[in-house]
This record gives structure tokens, sequence and C-alpha cells, in this order.
């Protein structure tokens, strides 16, 4: 039996041990794997750190874990790994980790053996382990992403190349005379295979039969089978499963070997938990972690939402808004509390920075509770100051743009600053500008050999979400973590506001304009409010619109290309044309004709 990315999904627990006894009621010896990720996501975390997870693992008998990368999101509060050091100590289970490196970490230091275990120890870190099943010898080792470096916070903790690390225990079980090997691994099943993933590790590691993975919240229907090397070279079979996420599945999963320990049969399946009875006990001891998330949820913080701040995802259609992508009032509101709060340290700070990743709900209309702050902001990250110049600002801004239009969750939300941007250019060279706000509500240009103040969470300050340029100011001592609580500084700003109703206001705004978007009619000419870059190629008409700004028009228009009925309330720049005459008849500009 396996499950991964439960991230504290709690309140369906009671079904999950009702499955879990069901599956042992046929198959008694069946192991129960953790893949990782049970850290981070609800309010059971944030109020008991593990422990509520814990109680209803130990009750459930599992038998191993390895590492996800949210078991590493609190290395940057006070108390660092604390939580996670208590959480293994606590677990009635071992747990194995062939390649992160723990033993820098203070309070993880003693927890791990850098050895295969055949006799493993409960509340113990191993880097693999041998048990006996059915009468036959079963290695197991654990793998977690690399990622784990640049989206948790490790701190100390670092990992080495899983696929290197992954070969070693290969052979080491097989000189234990081992030859049935289960990889337990928290490195996604189709994720960049640049960095790592479960079906590179099937077709470059040889030896491995069966991969319970996770990390990429993949729901395998069917266990996936392997059956070619990097090459395309027939090899023996790996298995790979994954149970989707979130406590909704059980994934179980049989195997049959030859004698030489080759995979010859398997069956697999996911079983849905919401169909299941709640177990009595279980759900009893529930109630005691519950009730205090309810009373937790219902607590107002004092202020009240005018209209609902939504969260908005594309669902895999780019055409639509996000918040790993646009501006969002929610965004806005979160950014602006982190500048405020930011500035009472430090007056120098100019805007504030939030990584659209790490907002995860939306919240309702009407009175504002602890619950809905705490859902919002749920991972435990700091505010945290950051020298950096104009120029690392703009090439911050390049990464998170880079992806458009499709999601990033490193994507930036501000406060204090404008941004425009060309999202026709190509990635790395799409930030067109970026002004920052003064006292009296006027913008200056950002100037890139000046350096500025921003603040942003400490998780992206420290490199987060790939943003190498903040890495390299921490790295040279230009960051400084406040170690204020994300979530309290935001439930402190609403508080402050009473009334919550922010706006979209561009604060990140694309300048590039479709031209099949550009215009109106003659009775009613479209406004476009701000700059605009316009890409004619192919076109032979621009009309009916106002610009109240800049228009820009680049590429390869039509040899008959006319305006109708343009005004641009700024200077018209059409340096960047190629191959044709423009006639400027039917066009209308207060500022400067830039050729």
């Amino acid at each position: 039996m396996h499950t991964n990315d439960t991230h504290a999904n709690l309140d369906n627990i009671a079904k999950v041990v009702t499955a879990v006894k069901e599956v042992r009621a046929e198959r008694p010896n069946a192991q129960l794997i953790s893949a990782g990720d049970v850290f981070s996501g609800t309010l059971y975390f944030n109020e008991f750190q593990g422990q509520a997870d814990l109680e209803f693992m130990n009750l459930m008998g599992y038998d191993v874990m390895t590492f996800g990368n949210h078991e590493f999101d609190l290395g940057s509060s006070v108390e660092g790994h604390k939580a996670l050091a208590d959480f293994i100590r606590g677990a009635k289970f071992p747990f194995v980790s062939a390649n992160v490196d723990f033993s820098k970490d203070e309070n993880l230091k003693g927890l791990f053996n850098d050895l295969i275990s055949s006799k493993p120890k409960k509340g113990k870190i191993y880097s693999g382990m041998v048990k006996e099943i059915d009468g036959e010898k079963v290695g197991f080792f654990g793998l977690t992403t690399a990622e784990t470096q640049a989206i948790s916070s490790p701190g100390e903790v670092t990992f080495e190349d899983y696929l290197a690390e992954a070969e070693k225990a290969v052979q080491a079980f097989e000189g234990m005379g081992v030859n049935k090997i289960v990889a337990v691994t928290h490195i996604g099943y189709d994720d960049n295979p640049v960095i790592d993933n479960d079906q590179e590790l099937a077709k470059h590691v040889d030896g491995i039969d069966v991969i319970v993975g996770g990390h990429s919240h993949t729901k395998l229907e069917e266990p996936v089978v392997i059956k070619e090397d990097e090459t395309g070279v027939a090899k023996d079979p790996t298995v790979i499963v994954q149970a989707y996420q979130y406590h909704e599945y059980l994934g179980t999963i049989d195997v049959q070997f030859d004698k030489n320990g080759k995979v010859i049969g398997q069956a697999g399946q996911l079983i849905s938990i919401g169909e299941q009875a709640d177990d009595r006990k279980a759900a009893k001891v529930l109630e005691k972690y519950s009730s205090k998330i309810e009373e937790l949820k219902s607590q107002p913080i004092g202020a009240t939402a005018l209209q609902a701040l939504e969260n908005p995802r594309t669902g895999g259609d780019n055409s639509k808004p996000s918040v790993r992508k646009n501006e969002t009032p929610l965004g806005n509101v979160i950014t602006d509390g982190m500048l405020a709060k930011a500035k009472e340290y430090n007056a120098d700070v100019i805007m504030a920075l939030q990584n659209g990743g790490g907002i995860r709900a939306a919240i309702d209309q009407g009175e504002i509770t602890t619950g809905e702050v705490i859902t919002v902001l749920p991972f435990g990250n700091t505010l945290a100051t950051m020298e950096l110049t104009g120029a690392e600002i703009k090439e911050a801004f390049e990464i998170s743009l880079s992806k458009y239009p499709a999601e990033n969750g490193g994507f930036l939300h501000v406060s204090g600053a404008k941004v425009e941007y060309n999202s026709s250019n190509a990635a790395g060279d799409r930030v067109l500008s970026i002004s920052y706000k003064n006292e009296d509500g006027s913008y200056s240009p950002i100037q890139e050999d000046v350096v500025y103040t921003i603040a942003t969470n400490a998780f992206t300050a420290k490199g987060g979400d790939g943003y190498t340029v903040f890495k390299k100011a921490y790295e040279e001592g230009r960051v400084t973590d406040l170690g204020l609580s994300d979530w309290g500084n935001f439930a402190e700003h609403l508080k402050n506001l009473k009334t919550v109703n922010p706006v979209v206001e561009g604060r990140i705004v694309d300048i590039a304009v479709n031209p099949d978007d550009f215009g109106g009619t003659a009775e009613e000419p479209k406004t476009i409010e701000g700059n605009a870059v316009v890409d004619i190629t192919g076109v032979t008409q621009l009309s009916h619109a106002v610009i109240k700004g800049n228009l820009i028009l680049k590429g390869t228009p039509s040899e008959s290309f006319t305006f109708t009925n343009i005004k641009v309330e700024g200077s018209l720049n059409v340096s960047e044309l190629e191959g044709s005459t423009i006639n400027f008849e039917g066009i209308e500009v207060d500022g400067e004709t830039i050729l």
C-alpha cells in the first residue's frame, strides 16, 4: 500500500484507516509506504506541526517513509527543522533516504545512519533497509528531489545526485544477496528530466524493481512498467506507482518475481477513499484535532471582505487568468501588507514581492477568519528584506515572466512598484520598465546600477522557485530575515484595513496587444490605458482606437497598411518596423514620432 503528497489533509483520515485495514485483512504482510510530503498544506499542519499526521501514521502502522520537499519547509523558521526532528523521533517506523545529507543540521544530527540496515529501528533514517516479506528479502531505499533546494527551505540539509546514489544503493543490496529492490521516491513521475524523475530513474539504474513515487501528484490509475533503458535497449521491468494526493486514494501494488528477482507479474489499483466508511477509533482520535481546527477556522480577525478575493488558476487553459501569471486583488493586498510591515523595520524598503505559488487559497466575501488567512499562506514563511541593484530586480522580473502565458509558481506579485512587459518578446527580454512609488504618489524608474531595498518572504529571498539572483544576494549576506510570520503580517494588515476591497491596479501590465483586439468602431473607438506594443506583421490596418500612452509598432506590415481614426496621447515608435513604408495619414500623435 502506498500514499504520497498527503499534505496534512486529515478530514478523511478515518476513511483511510478503514481502507488500510481492509487491505491488511486480505494481505496481512502488505507494507504501507509513504513517498513523502506529509508536511504543509492545511491548518492541521500549521497548528500541530506534523504531530496529528504522525499519530494516524503510527495508528495505521506505516512501514517506511521517505522525505518530500515539503518536509523541509520549516528550515527558515526560528526553530529550523525541530518539528521534522520531533516527527522522526516519534515515528513508529523507519525512514529511508539515500541522497540527502542531514549531517550539518543541528536538529537532525544523530537521526541518520548512512548505511543499509537489516534491523532498522523506528524513528531513525537509513540510506536503505532490508525487510523480510513473505519469506523473501526486499530492499528499500529513498530519494528526494534536488528541486528541494529551490522550492523549500532545507537550510544545512543538502542533496546528492539521485542517479549516482541509486546506483550505490542497488549495488549494496545486490552485494547483500537482495534481488528485490523498491525505490521510495519523491522526485516526480514526469517532472523535468534534466533534474530528476521516476521514469529517468527506471531507465538509467538497472536493478530497481518497483518505484513508489510522489512529488508530481500524479494519478496513476494503473502501474506503469518501464521495459527499456535510456538507449532504448530492453531491460528487466521496473514498475512505477503513484497515488495522486491529499489522502484521496490509497494505492496498492502486488508484484510477482521469478527466482532471479525479475518482475514477471504485477497488479495495482487506486482505492477511492471517499467510498470508505469511517473507522470508529480513528474518527474519535481525529476529534481532538478537528475540534481545535474548527475553533481556529472560526476566529474572526476583525476585517471584512466586501467581495470574494479569488485565487484563480488556468486549469491548463493558458488563456485564463491565474495567480501564477497575472496581477490579482488578493496578491495586491498580500504584498501591501508585506510592504507596510517591512517599512516599520526599514523605511528604505521600496517594494514587496510575493511568489504566486505561495498563495494557496481564496478568501470568501464577508467576515475574514484566522483559518482563511492561514489557508491562504500556509507555509510558515517569514518576512525578509534584501539589498538588490536595479539590474538584479529586472533579472528577477524576467524570471517571474519567463513562462508566460503558462503558469509559474515564481510569478511575482508586487506592491510599491509598477512593471511593464512585452509578452511577445522572447523570455529573458520581456521587461520594459520597472518604476517604484514615491511618498507623494509619483513613480520613479529603477536605475540598473543603484542599490534598492525590497521585501519578500524568506523562501523567495533565499532563491526559492529558481530565483538564482536572490540566492546570490542571500549568499553574499544581503538578505535580512525579520522572522515575522507571513500569515500573521497578513492578518494584521487586514485587521488594520477593517474593510477589505483590493482591485487590479495595473501594477503588472503586459503591453502587447493582439492586432485583432486593437480597435473599436468609428462611433466607439477603443481606449487602451497606458502604453501598447503591436506586432503588425501581415496586418493591413489599425483603426478606431485611443492610446493613453505610447504606441510601439513592430514587425513587417502589409505594403498597403493604413491608419484610420487613431489617436496616440504619448509618442509613436515605429523604429522596430521592417521592410515597408508607412503612410501616417489617419493617425494623430501628441508626442514624438520615433522613426
